[in-house]
């Protein structure tokens, strides 16, 4: 049995190596080498296809006639019964009989009626290869014809029967589908290791799926029965992490004396690694599995899943990292739209909590796509493996998207373990990247904890590097992994246990009352000119017209708009920013800010506040207030006096023109409420202070000053919770100051650097001593050799 598979090996490789020196024989003066893989590829399909369709090829046509005379429109089912497969061509043509056809523009005519004959999944595959963009070239180079003849050469059989001699001996074996397949799939792994630009893309290294492929299985070899099994990536890319996955879960059911069948379902956005995930299921027999396989560029996982009410057994994905997923977002409805039930759920107590991430990377909505595809009411659950960078451990702050799925994986006790993989283990990166393995039924002893491990160290150096990539896990690095991983929960320098509740805190906004001081001074007052903004363009504006600009506005209206579009009468729309910070109109200023310094109602509010500060100040004088509060209620009587209402706006702006902040100065009050006279008091840390007055208690509440606003994290494990931590950590510091508790938001982050960082040891202070003495001994005399030649 041995030698037998190990002839089947040396076929294999035999066979690919033939074609690959096909790409290098015909296409190297017409294509880059980049690009060999847009015509080998698709035409090694077509090699195959033709041969298994060679037994029945006049069958099909029979059936077609028929067909066609009977006036039958829908023939799909009908030809695929008579090629005996999930596809068939109905063209007069094989690729033996174009070998005979004449070159150029007949051999081109002949070929695409050839193509036009396959059915409509193979149809589909050409397409998204983009494989009839290719064939005038072909034609051009007078090399489709020789590219024909090398795929039918005789020295190579791709058939899935065998090539006897003329005494009825096989002289060449028969491929079979999985055979075939594994061609097809070391071509795909060489053109991509040739683009080691693109690789990392599409291609997850082998030795990566293999771990993520019994990460995924192991644990639950012996739980597997016989039955169907459901299996998903919804970034498949060439559909190599799919292959992997189906060949473990089949051999895991042997061992087990188990038959299982499984069923493939992936769904890619890139029309090219799309075609050639399908044409691989359809290599390897698997026609039926590639109905599963769906993908174009209209097809993202994200805002076009192909596969909303499906659920899976298992799941396993490389999906992009620090991709951008703005289009998706948009398609989805935009920040006012979005209502994609996948990442909008009900979670601890907020009827929408948004598992939303920012636009820039779009890598954990993949895994929140999968955990909303597990099977809930099946024994065995769902289980899944999945690759992330580094980002997706720690990115995004308490309440935003990133950290809000974190915490809705490990509240929900979905996390089982992630693994550090090794740098540059990947073909177009070297940052870090990490295995997720997830759950929904957790064996007993990983209930409410989590396991790190790190294999960052674990690896084999490439002999050649693959792009980026230099080095492998080898089956024994693999296996150690897969050891610690099912060996009994205990801490390693390599593995550690943690609480899932380890990794969460709650984040406090700290407060501090703001403390003013005010004064109606001249100069401040003046100020309130340009409150409404722009306070650089409001005062060349003053400067040039004074108060003509009250009296004659409309006149001088279009002269101040021809200056504030500049000379060049452009736009610069770049400039369109924060209003309050406007510039002298050097360059032409954007609508926006144009259409309200244009606006003559805005003018004249800022004169009404000088007016109405002039006025306050006649009464309350030019002295400084030293409590906020006193000026603010005796300005309000001087208004009230005079029969003056204004707007909260409005003495806001005054308030903020004629008041500096002083930390010496009195809190200023936001809120005084009277309490009833049995009414409790319980003192806390909210920001809630009682005030006696007499026989009168009141509830006082300070304005925040957001100048010193702060923020701190606590851990969820914290004895005594967030007053504890804020009695000792911040209270001596800052007696003042309170938590905001309506903004504190629960947080998720996991530092493995935190956890497995080991500290370069300090050198010894002999050690330092000896190194300096050397450098002396080294450097002595090299002085006397540069100035000894200059005279005193």
């Amino acid at each position: 049995m041995q030698k037998k598979q190990q002839q089947d090996q040396s076929q294999i490789k035999w066979i690919s190596d033939f074609i690959w020196n096909i790409a290098d024989n015909r296409l190297r003066d017409v294509y880059v080498r980049g690009k060999y893989r847009d015509v080998i590829l698709p035409f090694t399909v077509l090699r195959r296809l033709d041969a298994v369709l060679e037994e029945t090829k006049q069958k099909v046509l029979e059936r077609k006639r028929f067909l066609d005379k009977n006036n039958v429109a829908e023939q799909d089912g009908a030809l695929r019964m008579a090629a005996g497969q999930a596809f068939y061509n109905v063209s007069e043509f094989t690729l033996a009989t174009l070998k005979a056809s004449s070159q150029g523009q007949r051999l081109r005519e002949d070929f695409i009626a050839y193509l036009d004959g396959f059915s409509p999944n193979v149809q589909e595959i050409l397409t998204k290869f983009k494989f009839r963009d290719q064939i005038q070239t072909l034609v051009d180079a007078h090399v489709l014809g020789y590219l024909i003849e090398d795929f039918l050469d005789p020295e190579i059989n791709l058939s899935p029967l065998p090539v006897k001699d003329a005494d009825g001996r096989i002289k060449l074996p028969a491929l079979d589908n999985h055979g075939m397949g594994t061609v097809f799939e070391e071509l795909i792994r060489r053109f991509n290791e040739e683009n080691n630009e693109e690789a990392g893309e599409h291609f997850t290294p082998r030795d990566v799926v293999k771990l993520m492929a019994k990460l995924m299985f192991l644990p639950v070899a012996d739980q597997i029965q016989s039955g169907t099994y459901l299996l998903y990536d919804g970034a498949c890319g060439t559909g190599g992490m799919l292959t992997v996955a189906e060949e473990t879960l089949r051999e895991l059911a042997e061992e087990h004396g188990k038959e299982v069948s499984i069923h493939l379902f992936g769904q890619e956005i890139n029309p090219e690694t799309y075609a050639i995930c399908k044409a691989d299921l359809l290599l390897k027999g698997e026609g039926d599995e590639a109905e599963h396989i769906v993908g174009g560029a209209d097809k993202s996982t994200l805002s076009a899943d192909q596969f909303r009410s499906r659920e899976f057994d298992f799941m396993i994905s490389n999906p992009p990292y620090g991709k951008s997923w703005k289009t998706d977002f948009e398609r989805m409805g935009g920040k006012q739209g979005f209502n994609d039930p996948r990442f909008i759920v009900s979670h601890g107590g907020d009827p929408e909590f948004k598992l939303i991430t920012r636009t820039s990377d779009g890598q954990l909505m993949f895994l929140v796509n999968k955990l909303q595809k597990m099977k809930r009411h099946s024994p065995l659950g769902s289980r899944i493996a999945i690759v992330h960078n580094g980002s997706a451990l720690f990115t995004g702050d308490a309440g935003q998207g990133e950290s809000n799925i974190r915490r809705w994986i490990l509240e929900n006790d979905w996390l089982e373990a992630i693994i550090a993989l090794p740098l540059n283990i990947f073909y177009n990166t070297g940052i870090a990247t990490y295995v997720w393995v997830l759950a929904n039924r957790k064996p007993e002893h990983r209930k409410g904890k989590v396991q790190l491990i790190d294999a960052s160290q674990w690896f084999q150096p490439l002999r050649r590097n693959l792009g980026k990539k230099n080095c492998e896990l080898s089956e024994a690095d693999i296996q150690r992994i897969v050891d610690l991983y099912l060996g009994p929960p205990q801490d390693t320098p390599q593995c550690k246990w943690f609480d899932t509740t380890d990794f969460g805190y709650w984040k406090i906004t700290v407060e501090r009352p703001l403390r003013l001081k005010s004064q109606l001074k001249r100069s401040a007052i003046e100020s309130l000119r340009f409150a409404s903004g722009d306070e650089a363009l409001r005062a060349e504006i003053w400067a040039k017209y004074g108060d003509r600009l009250y009296a004659e506005f409309p006149k001088l209206k279009p002269e101040i708009e021809a200056w504030l579009k500049g000379d060049t009468g452009e736009e610069n729309d770049d400039a369109e920013g924060d209003e309050d910070e406007g510039t002298p109109a050097k360059k032409a200023v954007p609508e926006k800010r144009r259409k309200k310094l244009l606006d003559f109602a805005t003018w004249q509010r800022d004169k009404t506040l000088i007016e109405l500060a002039l006025l306050a100040q006649q009464e309350l004088g030019d002295g400084v207030f030293d409590d906020h509060n006193e000026f603010r209620a005796r300005f309000e009587a001087v208004m009230a006096k005079h029969g003056k209402k204004l707007a909260a706006a409005e003495k806001k702006a005054i308030f903020k023109a004629v008041s500096w902040r002083d930390e010496t100065a009195p809190p200023v009050i936001a809120k005084r409420t009277k309490l009833k006279k049995d009414e409790p008091f319980e003192p806390g840390l909210d920001g809630v202070y009682l005030e006696v007055a007499g026989k009168d208690r009141f509830l006082v509440e300070y304005e925040p000053d957001t100048d010193l606003r702060d923020t701190e994290q606590v851990p969820l494990k914290e004895p005594g919770g967030i007053d504890a931590f804020f009695r000792r950590e911040v209270l001596p510091h800052a007696p003042d100051a309170w938590v905001a508790r309506e903004a504190t938001k629960i947080g998720y982050e996991i530092s493995f650097a935190r956890y497995f960082y080991k500290p370069a040891p300090l050198r010894s202070l002999e050690e330092i001593r000896a190194d300096i003495l050397k450098l002396e001994q080294q450097t002595e005399g090299l002085l006397q050799k540069i100035i000894g030649g200059v005279p005193a």
